[in-house]
This record gives C-alpha cells, sequence and structure tokens, in this order.
C-alpha cells in the first residue's frame, strides 16, 4: 500500500485548493463550526459545487459522481476541511443517496438523486426512536398498507435538522409477527405530508438542532418504498456503513487540532504558554499521536476502496476513533480556556451591544462545542455497539 501522494493528485490538490479560494463565498469565510450556518448557506455552497461537477464525489458517474479515484475523494475532502467550508449534509448525499442509486428503481433514482446533489431537497433521517436507537431493529413505527399506500404512524427522535427537511427517509415496521429484523422496510416520505408534525430538542447547549418528528395516519405512497417490503434492514446495514466512515472527520479533527495549538500558544499558565507545560503537552501530544494513527487507518479504508472493496466493519474502528479524538479535542480547548468557556458566559457574549467582555474570542462557543460533541460517540451506532461489531466481524469472537 502506498501512502505517498503521486504527481498528480498533488496536482488535483491544488486544483481543489484555487477552486475553492476562488469560488468560495467570502461572507462564509467567518463561519467555523457545522451549525453556524444557515440552511440556505449550506445549500449556496453545495449548489457552487454541484455546478463545477462536484456536488457528489463519492457517487457513481452515471448518476453525477464525479469519477474520481477514492485518493481523489480522500483529498477533496480534506481540503474542504482545511478550508473550513460549509458543510456538505450527510443524510441525502452519503447516507439515503447510496440506498437510492444501489437498492431504489429506475423512476426513484430519476426523481430524488438531482435534488439531493444540487442541494435543492433537504433531507433528515428518521432512523432512532425512544426505545429504538442502539438497538435500532427494535423500532416500532407502524407502516400498514392499504391499497397503494402505507399508513403510518410512530415516532422518531433525534432528527438533526429535520426543521428544515423537504424529505426523511425512515425505517418502519410492516410486518410485527416475524423476527424483528425481518419485518422492517425503508421508506422515503415528503415532510410536507399531513400528519407529520417536528417537536424541538433543544440541546444542553441551549440550540435547536435536533428534534422529534410525530406520524399521525401518514399517506405515503408504496412508490416510496425502497427495494422490497420487509427487506429495510439490509438497506439500513448498507446506509450505516457508509455514515460510520463519514462520522471519523478526521479532516476536521486535524484542523480542530491546528486551532487547539494556537489556542494553547496564547494562553499562560505562571507566564509560561500553555502549551509548553508539561502536563499539556503530553496531552496534546498523544492526541496527534492517536489522530495520525486514525489518519493511516482511514488511508488503508481508502486502498481498501481503490481495489474495488466497500465500507466493511473497518468503518467501526473510524467511527470509534474519530468521535473519541473529537470529544478530547473539545476537552482540551475547555481546559485551555478555563473560565472563559462557561456557558452562561457565552451565552452573555452573545448579547450585541449589552455584552460583556468575556475574554478572548477564541474562547467563544468553545463550551457548547464541548457539549454538542459529547453526542459523537452515541450517534450512527453507539460506540459499545460498534466494539461488538468489531468482535464478532472481524475478531470472530
Amino acid at each position: 500500500m502506498n501512502l505517498e501522494f503521486t504527481e498528480e493528485e498533488i496536482a488535483f490538490r491544488d486544483e481543489v485548493r484555487t477552486f475553492i479560494k476562488e469560488s468560495y463565498p467570502e461572507r462564509f469565510r467567518d463561519r467555523k463550526g457545522r451549525f453556524e450556518f444557515t440552511k440556505e448557506e449550506i445549500q449556496t455552497w453545495q449548489g457552487i459545487l454541484d455546478e463545477k461537477g462536484w456536488g457528489a464525489p463519492a457517487w457513481p458517474v452515471e448518476y453525477g459522481g464525479t469519477g474520481w479515484t477514492p485518493t481523489q475523494k480522500f483529498i477533496f475532502s480534506e481540503e474542504l476541511a482545511r478550508a473550513e467550508c460549509a458543510p456538505q449534509l450527510p443524510f441525502g448525499l452519503s447516507m439515503c443517496a447510496p440506498v437510492i442509486y444501489t437498492f431504489g428503481n429506475e423512476e426513484q433514482k430519476q426523481r430524488f438523486l438531482p435534488g439531493i446533489k444540487s442541494g435543492k431537497e433537504w433531507w433528515c433521517q428518521g432512523y432512532s426512536e425512544p426505545g429504538a436507537g442502539s438497538d435500532l431493529a427494535a423500532v416500532k413505527t407502524t407502516a400498514v398498507r392499504e391499497g397503494d399506500h402505507y399508513i403510518v404512524n410512530g415516532q422518531k427522535t433525534w432528527t438533526t435538522l429535520g426543521q428544515h427537511a423537504d424529505w426523511i427517509f425512515c425505517l418502519v415496521r410492516t410486518n410485527p409477527e416475524v423476527k424483528k429484523q425481518e419485518g422492517i422496510s425503508f421508506l422515503l416520505i415528503d415532510m410536507k405530508t399531513p400528519g407529520i408534525e417536528v417537536r424541538p430538542i433543544i440541546t444542553m447547549e441551549g440550540s435547536h438542532e435536533v428534534n422529534e418528528v410525530w406520524l399521525t395516519d401518514v399517506k405515503v405512497p408504496v412508490e416510496n418504498r425502497i427495494g422490497e417490503e420487509n427487506k429495510g434492514w439490509t438497506y439500513a446495514k448498507f446506509l450505516l456503513a457508509h455514515e460510520r466512515t463519514g462520522i471519523a472527520a478526521v479532516a476536521r479533527s486535524t484542523k480542530g487540532i491546528e486551532r487547539l495549538r494556537n489556542i494553547a500558544s496564547a494562553e499562560m499558565r505562571d507566564g509560561v504558554p500553555l502549551i509548553d507545560t508539561p502536563s499539556f503537552a503530553r496531552k496534546l501530544g498523544q492526541l496527534e499521536i492517536d489522530l495520525e494513527t486514525l489518519k493511516y487507518s482511514e488511508l488503508r479504508t481508502v486502498a481498501s476502496v481503490a481495489q474495488g472493496k466497500g465500507p466493511g466493519p473497518e468503518s467501526s474502528i473510524l467511527k470509534i476513533k474519530g468521535t473519541e479524538i473529537q470529544q478530547r479535542i473539545t476537552e482540551l480547548v475547555m481546559e485551555a480556556v478555563g473560565a472563559y468557556g462557561q456557558i452562561d458566559a457565552i451565552r452573555a457574549d452573545d448579547e450585541g451591544d449589552n455584552a460583556l467582555d468575556l475574554g478572548p474570542a477564541y474562547a467563544r462557543h468553545a463550551a457548547a462545542r464541548y457539549a454538542n460533541t459529547r453526542k459523537t460517540s452515541i450517534y450512527g451506532g453507539s460506540n459499545e455497539i460498534q466494539r461488538n461489531i468489531i468482535a464478532k466481524m472481524i475478531l470472530g469472537l
């Protein structure tokens, strides 16, 4: 396995950097976190990428993909993260779309893929329920077929950015009489359908990121079912393998450590920069070593995909280590900014002309990011579940 970029790949990297420099909207450049962008801003950037032909790098060429090698896709994601661009949201682009173009029929591909690629149609995920998160096969939302429609009733929770969504892809129970994994179907549901109610869940740092979605006698055309009835568990596992690989966020963590280094260089402890104190330097060094190790693990996955293999159980390794590193970065940022990282102080700092002088700008939102990142080891399948997958599928235990 060769982990060095070729001359052609370096030229491609330079092309991506030039495009971002020339095409990324100037008004977005002061935004850093994924949830600091509005829906319109995210859609605008996705539209710019789509117009360039780079809207869906990982898709097959016949559906609008770029035809890039796995290494080029890796470089592209790294450069977007390096420039801290608005995110390409995964829910439609890298989660639902692969299910549609792999298992959907031709009509479904023509109907849904263009809107996902252009960013004009916003998707959310309807998997987790109050009693079915880590045990996803226990979903209780029902879909009863009546003629050419399903009548859907139930509740989904932790629906990220569902308040903006045009469509939701849902796991629903279509046969309660069989083994739980065998009675699930995969439906695409228009969020404007009567009977759908989105209720906000305010997270601990005070943001409206996630939601409950209630479905009461929601009428869904049978033509919006992906694949066969009661085979949805197969499609769900396929989707989750793609999601877990992306959750690792190696490139964005690299940028996070760069920002952490700058903060630790600016913060003083007893007249010495924090970054030069033995205790903090040790923690930062171990974090950098772990991220570099994860990066090579991701490159091994890239090399495997280049040989024609899809993301398999190794995606669980990326998910575990990637999310743990994301959490440790925010923990060290909080340690570095000290009292300036208090959540209440940050909220006061947001009060415009009446704001107090609460310290350096780099402390702003540190506590909010710390609190928000607690969830990364849970979504996409908790890290405990991922360890079970590794034990079974890789170690054979």
